[in-house]
């Protein structure tokens, strides 16, 4: 039709159908219509035509449509190159410059009617992409001119939006510093650029899909900026500056002091300015991981801002931070400064940091709340800058007291106190500090009197604005001043003390541990009084003692203690049934008399009338209870809420600690602590591992801390892997030890992993494990655990008290400590796996992996068969955290983990065959896991096939099976003594059998012996010389153990006899008797077995010259034994019992006194063994006993051939027979031999000393007595002499070396007693008679004394009181004093009756004893020593009374002095002076009256 137009492409759409494709012809077709183009089209028609201006007319306004969203796709850059090379022909100006002007008509239009100041909007980006192609291609053939562009876009400044710029730098098309360099002004650059990163900023906190795009763009240009305007100046010769640098640092100085005067105008988050200043700050964490800036560019511009942020408008003087610097501490800062600073501190060290900080304060003018915030800042995020500041205070003050520089010591204060508000976490207190400084002769202030001046008025021109707080330091901590300068002191002094008065602050009413390093607002007495009671009551919860403070306040500071604490600790209350911590305390001061007696009633009688008043109340107790109007726990639970919030967000990562800061403070007022009180540190814990107990508040909250720390290891972990999440744990457990509440965080984790294991989920044992790993990385940081016995007594670090707490008893306990186990390996090792491996020795105890390697041998049999280790790249953390966690499958990949195998080769961390017996033997079989069958097989394999065949070097035993039980053995007894075999339980039963113990490793190592046994035999390796390994660990142990006469020594000695001869008895009775003897004759080598008992069971499993049945038995089946594998067994034990008669005759009175037990069991194993009658040494035995029998019958035969055998089997048939019999009985006794005689004299006082030491019944000490009585009677008929019995050594080589090996130690110790037990029956004329009697009496009195001197009073006391009584007078009830007191008369009165002859046998008694008491003062008794003593032990016992009545007894009679001398040695001068006096002249008649007083 006529007049209708047709597209380009409709004309030839008929033709390109009816022709065949040919590429030639498709090129030449291309080539003749470019042509016929430029020969007939106009360039107006494809232009937008407007009349004015050559640029407008040239603006491709045919190119696009303004209200549409599509671009002309037909318009190939190469055709509209070509039509624009043909105008600028026409038009005769250059292609570059048509070009440009063209273009930037184009953008201007693009950017037209945008609906937002900096960005495009999505169809504008479409046009403005079609633009920028047209531009890079007119730049790739050299048709366009960058200046002339970025001088036609200078023109419509007005209308260019700041994302067309970017993508123009982007693309190449011009970049920014072309686009800046081309502008004239370098203001109005700045000035246009700040308007656009406003509006940026601003948009990039918008909650719309563009703030991508604006913090893109935002993010591009700052780092241009910081590269430019930071970049080191290496062309300084450079005649034209380049304006880029310059403009670049102008918009960036002028975007930091926007932000800041923005700050200081505290504008609220809904402003626009806020957001801008948001979103500048937030720029900073991006320039760090860019990676397009070098780092020392980037540190020059962070060390920029910091200056400027320290320096921008100084308007604060010092006297204002004085006054004011408590409200700049980290929490109460701004939480954008904060960030800002962090974000800087990211790319700057410490050091740098503190550099950059203290060149400015020397160097500039300061704001001073930004310098000091930046200070809490930087100690709060760095531990290390702890030290660094502490270093540079020193250094300022050392300036300052060296040239009297006032602004060193003016900056020294602030910063320290600045520290100090952060806690003593971080740094420490105020006052501490002042002390360390001043409190000393080492002070800056003691070398001169000047310095003194100096400091003195400095503090005094702090008076007028310092806070209360700083003043209660000064005054009781001041500086030491020289008594001759004191009136300094006091002029400060005064004046503090006028500004308290004049702040209404009372220096008398402030609290015991109130926190004097904190400059906030002093409490209310009252309330100060309560927190003052509450820690009071925690420290005597700890210490079991009234605390210190409290002592110096009931005499010192009497007004607070009497009108403020103790009307807040004695509130009437409903008394609990068992009396809790605050019970006791009031207990303790009441006995301490620190409450007054109407005080303490009228409390008592409160606290019945609310007891009364419930009981009548119908309302449950709970209402009674004051309500809250509100939670007190809320501001806490919302921060850690916050906190939780921010885990979840992986952005918001930077403001975590900025967050901790914040659950600090909280839980500070929550608790009522302060950060900075450091007045109660404790050194060690003590903590309860039986019955942990909390208060109701500090349970709560910790409860909260360790839920909040489990969730948010689940937030964190929910898209980080444990060395990714950063430091939040770490900061978490840092904020934990920063309090006090830290005892009540370790109780509540007793309570959870000790006795409700059970109960706690798989997320519990997971967060749990992961604090557990970060209290250990910060154990040096903490104190020591005390748990009691048997832990050491200096305490467990925070690792091994948390592996305390898991036990391995039962199967639930197994199953929980294998999950507790594998959950902090697993952490610690995905956590510090960058680490070196010293990080991951501090935060787990080897206890806790030995523990689990245990388990898993254990419960897995797969684990006990070797397999290479599994190289994965990582450990499956992740799934742990799914509610149905399969732990045994985590735990097995665990231990199958390379890194895991590659860490149990490091000593430390072996799990070692001691190791293993110690936690096998805690297992309780009734509740294991493993059914008898599998744990016997479990030992079978862990003995024989893994540490049997293991090396020494990792725990094994190399093979050696004697090694393998000596160490079980060891194990065994260190078990069986030990609380954990026990349970705990007071009182329990210390059989072996009894204990709640594996009692199946004892079954193994029966099964051990038995094949050693067979081993050394088969091998013939056993040498008799060498001894059985038993009898070796015996004697290691009990030589380890100390040797003395004390109650405690002798008890635990006792304790470790009584297991040895238990584990003996549990053993292979052949043991005892030893191998046989190669040599002729063939014998058993009993010499291990009769050391023991000599040297040690003779002593504790001995009573009255026989051992117990057990072991007496034992021994001969051990013997018995022994002859079955001689070739001639009736000479064998023939010999044997001729060994014991020399070398340890307590077995053959053991025997004669079990003679009724034995002889049938060794009558009848013999004549089943050998089918004979008993070898002779039996008969003997046998004779013996028989002779006993028929003693006292008409039947009575002569005594057998050794006396002393015959006379301990008569001692024990006297023993057996009754009291009414023994007198006529013992009459037979005249026909007996004499050394027959004196060996019954021997065991009879060994009875009597045994009726004294193990009393069971008063009749037992008469009889003793009466037995005594009639052989002594004999024997002074016959005129035997037996004072040989008190007079044996070991050096005899007859009868006295054999009685020693028959009585205990403490029987020959005792025999002094058994002497003077018989002055009642000494005959006169055996007294004088004997010549040797008098030196012999003279000796044991001394020895007597001795025995009290030393103390030993456990057993003589007990005898004094029963002895020393006339025959047929009433029992008198005596004492020690009285003891001494008649030993002494006997002397004094035997002295003078005693024939000269007597006196040659004690001159050097005589001279001893003159010498000790001439060392003093002659004249003088040395019974102060013992009277004191006595005195001092009867306080102890309860026996005061009867001792000073004792006393008054002896002053009654004459016999003790009044007169006491401080002395150490034992004598008695007027006894020595007795016979000196009658060795050298007549008798005096006048000693026969009694002794004359001193």
């Amino acid at each position: 039709m006529p007049g209708r137009k047709r597209l380009w492409t409709q004309l030839l759409a008929g033709r390109v159908k009816r022709q065949k494709y040919d590429p030639e012809k498709e090129m030449k077709l291309k080539d003749s219509a470019i042509n016929l183009l430029r020969r007939h089209q106009q360039l107006n028609d494809l232009l937008l035509e407007v009349e004015d201006t050559l640029c407008e007319k040239l603006c491709f306004g045919k190119l696009f449509d303004c209200g549409s969203a599509e671009v002309y796709p037909n318009c190939s850059s190469s055709f509209i190159g070509c039509a624009l090379q043909d105008q600028a022909s026409r038009l005769g100006i250059p292609i570059g410059i048509l070009s440009a002007r063209i273009l930037a008509c184009s953008v201007e239009q693009v950017c037209k009617n945008a609906s937002h100041p900096v960005l495009l909007h999505p169809e504008q980006r479409k046009k403005f992409s079609f633009l920028v192609e047209i531009a890079q291609y007119l730049l790739a053939h050299s048709m366009f001119s960058r200046l002339s562009f970025c001088q036609e876009l200078w023109k419509i400044q007005n209308s260019l939006l700041f994302e067309a710029v970017w993508r123009l730098h982007m693309q190449s098309v011009v970049s920014l510093q072309e686009l800046l360099e081309s502008h004239s002004s370098v203001q109005a650059m700045a000035e246009w650029l700040f308007k656009n990163l406003c509006l940026l900023c601003e948009q990039t906190e918008a909650s719309c899909p563009s703030a991508d795009m604006a913090r893109a763009i935002l993010s591009d240009f700052v780092q241009l900026f910081v590269l430019k305007g930071f970049q080191e100046n290496s062309n300084s010769r450079t005649v034209v500056p380049e304006k880029m640098p310059q403009a670049a640092a102008t918009v960036l100085q002028r975007m930091l002091t926007f932000a800041l005067d923005a700050l200081a105008a505290d504008l609220p988050e809904e402003t626009s300015a806020y957001r801008v200043v948001k979103g500048w700050f937030d720029m900073f964490s991006g320039l760090v991981c860019c990676g397009m800036i070098s780092a020392d560019s980037l540190k020059r511009f962070f060390r920029h801002t910091l200056t400027q942020i320290l320096t921008h408008s100084p308007v604060l003087k010092v006297s204002d931070a004085i006054q004011r610097q408590r409200e700049w501490s980290f929490a109460k800062t701004h939480t954008l400064l904060t960030t800002l600073y962090r974000r800087l501190f990211v790319m700057l060290s410490p050091e740098e940091s503190l550099g950059c900080l203290q060149e400015v304060l020397e160097t500039q003018e300061v704001h001073w709340q930004r310098v000091l915030s930046c200070m809490s800042t930087l100690v709060i995020c760095f531990p290390e800058a702890q030290q660094l500041v502490k270093g540079w205070v020193a250094r300022l003050m050392a300036c300052a007291f060296e040239s009297y520089h006032l602004d060193s010591l003016v900056t020294a204060f602030l910063i320290v106190r600045q520290a100090a508000l952060e806690g003593p976490s971080v740094f420490p207190s105020y006052a501490d500090w002042f002390k360390e400084c001043f409190g000393s002769s080492r002070g800056y202030h003691h070398c001169s009197k000047k310095a003194l001046i100096f400091l003195f008025k400095f503090l005094s021109n702090l008076v007028p604005w310092e806070a209360p707080r700083y003043l209660q330091v000064h005054i009781l901590y001041p500086p030491l001043v020289p008594s001759k300068y004191r009136s300094l002191l006091t002029d400060y002094i005064s004046l503090a003390k006028t500004r308290l008065a004049d702040l209404k602050v009372s220096l008398e009413n402030m609290g015991l541990y109130e926190d004097l390093s904190l400059a906030g607002d002093v409490a209310e007495p009252h309330s100060q009084a309560a927190q003052d009671v509450e820690k009071a009551i925690m420290v005597f919860a700890h210490t079991g003692k009234i605390p210190l403070p409290v002592m110096e306040a009931s005499i010192f500071r009497r007004p607070y203690y009497m009108s403020h604490f103790l009307p807040a600790l004695l509130i009437p209350r409903v008394l609990p049934l068992i009396p809790d911590s605050r019970e006791d305390f009031i207990e303790s001061l009441k006995r301490a008399d620190k409450i007054p007696p109407s005080q303490y009633a009228a409390y008592r009688q409160a606290c019945a009338t609310a007891k009364d008043q419930q009981l009548q109340s119908s309302v449950p107790e709970t209402r009674a209870e004051p309500s809250c109007a509100g939670d007190p726990l809320g501001p806490l639970r919302a921060a850690l809420g916050e906190l939780r919030a921010s885990m979840t967000d992986p952005t918001q990562s930077d403001v975590i600690s900025a967050q901790m800061a914040v659950i600090s403070e909280r839980l500070s007022a929550t608790l009522g602590y302060s950060k900075d009180d450091n007045s109660f540190e404790i050194l060690k814990i003590q903590l309860e591992i039986l019955a942990p107990k909390l208060e109701k508040q500090d349970q709560t909250v910790a409860d909260l801390l360790l839920t909040a720390f489990c969730q948010n290891l689940l937030a964190a972990s929910s898209f980080a892997l444990p060395e990714r999440q950063g430091t939040w744990a770490a900061l978490f457990v840092r904020t934990l030890c920063g309090h006090r509440l830290l005892t009540a965080v370790l109780t509540r984790l007793i309570q959870l992993l000790r006795h409700q294991c059970p109960k706690l989920s798989a997320q519990h044992v997971l967060g749990l494990a992961a604090l557990a790993v970060h209290l250990g990385e910060a154990k040096s940081t903490l104190p020591k655990v005390d748990v009691g016995p048997p832990a050491p007594q200096s305490g467990l670090p925070i690792p091994e008290f948390l592996d305390s707490l898991l036990t391995c008893c039962t199967w639930e306990s197994l199953l929980f400590c294998l999950k507790f186990c594998t959950a902090a390996i697993s952490y610690s090792l995905c956590k510090f796996s960058s680490q070196p491996r010293d990080a991951l020795h501090s935060c787990l105890s080897p206890g806790l992996i030995k523990k689990f390697q245990f388990i898993v041998f254990r419960l897995f049999s797969e684990s006990r068969v070797p397999r290479p280790p599994e190289d994965t790249a990582g450990l499956p953390w992740r799934p742990l955290f799914l509610p149905s966690a399969d732990w045994q499958s985590a735990a097995l990949s665990l231990w199958r983990w390379s890194s895991f195998q590659e860490l149990l080769k490091e000593k430390e961390f072996h799990l070692t065959y001691r190791d293993w017996l110690q936690l096998e033997l805690g297992i309780k079989p009734e509740t294991d896991a493993l059914s008898d069958t599998e744990r016997q097989d479990f030992h079978q394999w862990a003995i024989y096939e893994y540490y049997l065949p293991a090396p020494l070097a990792s725990g094994g035993c190399s093979g050696d099976l004697e090694l393998a039980c000596t160490v079980l053995v060891s194990e065994l007894m260190d078990f069986y003594q030990s609380s954990r075999s026990c349970d705990h339980v007071e009182y329990s039963n210390l059989v072996l059998g009894g204990h709640k113990g594996n009692v199946d490793i004892l079954s193994r190592l029966q099964e051990m012996t038995v094949d050693l046994e067979l081993e050394q035999s088969s091998s013939g390796s056993f040498s008799c010389s060498q001894g059985h390994f038993l009898f070796g660990v015996l004697c290691r142990r009990l030589q380890a153990l100390e040797r003395g006469y004390s109650i405690a020594s002798s008890l635990r000695r006792q304790q470790e006899l009584l297991m040895c001869k238990r584990l003996l008895l549990r053993l292979p009775p052949t043991i005892l008797v030893g191998s046989l003897k190669t040599r002729q004759p063939v014998t058993p080598s009993c010499e291990d077995f009769f050391h023991l008992v000599n040297s040690e069971l003779k002593n504790c499993c001995c009573r009255g010259g026989m051992l117990t049945q057990d072991i007496t038995i034992h021994f001969f089946r051990g013997l018995l034994s022994a002859c079955l594998h001689s070739p001639d067994p009736s000479l064998t034990a023939n010999m044997t019992l001729k060994e014991c008669q020399t070398k340890c005759p307590l077995i053959l009175t053991s025997a004669l006194s079990w003679w009724s037990s034995l002889e049938p069991m060794l009558c009848s194993r013999w004549r089943k063994c050998f089918q004979d009658v008993l070898p002779r040494e039996f008969l003997r035995l046998k004779e013996a006993r028989d002779f006993a029998s028929n003693f006292f019958s008409d039947l009575a035969s002569p005594a057998p051939h050794l006396p002393w055998v015959s006379a301990a089997a008569l001692h024990f048939a006297v023993k057996e027979a009754g009291k009414e019999s023994i007198g006529r009985q013992l009459k037979k006794l005249d026909c007996e031999t004499e050394e027959l005689l004196v060996c019954l004299l021997f065991f009879s006082l060994t009875g009597l000393l045994s009726s004294h030491l193990t009393p069971q019944d008063a009749r037992d000490f008469m009889k003793a007595v009466a037995i005594c009585a009639e052989v002594l009677a004999c024997l002074e008929r016959r005129k035997v002499s037996w004072l040989v019995l008190f007079q044996l050594t070991e050096t005899d080589a007859g009868l006295g070396h054999l009685l020693l090996r028959l009585a205990p130690d403490q029987h020959i110790r005792l025999l002094p007693f058994a002497f003077y037990s018989l002055l009642p029956h000494f005959r006169g004329d055996t007294v004088v008679r004997e010549e040797a009697f008098l030196a012999i009496a003279v000796d044991m009195y001394f020895k007597l004394v001795q025995l009290f001197v030393d103390g030993d009073i456990s057993a003589v006391s007990l005898c004094a009181s029963r002895s020393l009584q006339p025959q047929g007078s009433p029992h008198l009830q005596g004492n020690p004093v009285q003891l001494v007191t008649e030993a002494r008369l006997f002397l004094l009165q035997l002295i003078p009756q005693c024939p000269k002859q007597s006196f040659s046998n004690i001159a050097k008694v005589i001279t001893t004893t003159a010498s000790l008491g001439q060392s003093h003062t002659l004249g003088k008794v040395v019974y102060s020593t013992v009277a004191l003593r006595i005195v001092a032990t009867s306080r102890c016992h309860g026996f005061t009374q009867l001792t000073q009545s004792a006393l008054m007894d002896c002053r009654a009679e004459k016999c003790i002095s009044l007169q006491l001398l401080a002395g150490h040695e034992v004598s008695d001068p007027e006894v020595c002076a007795a016979l000196q006096s009658r060795q050298k002249s007549d008798p005096n008649p006048d000693l026969h009256l009694d002794p004359c007083l001193f």
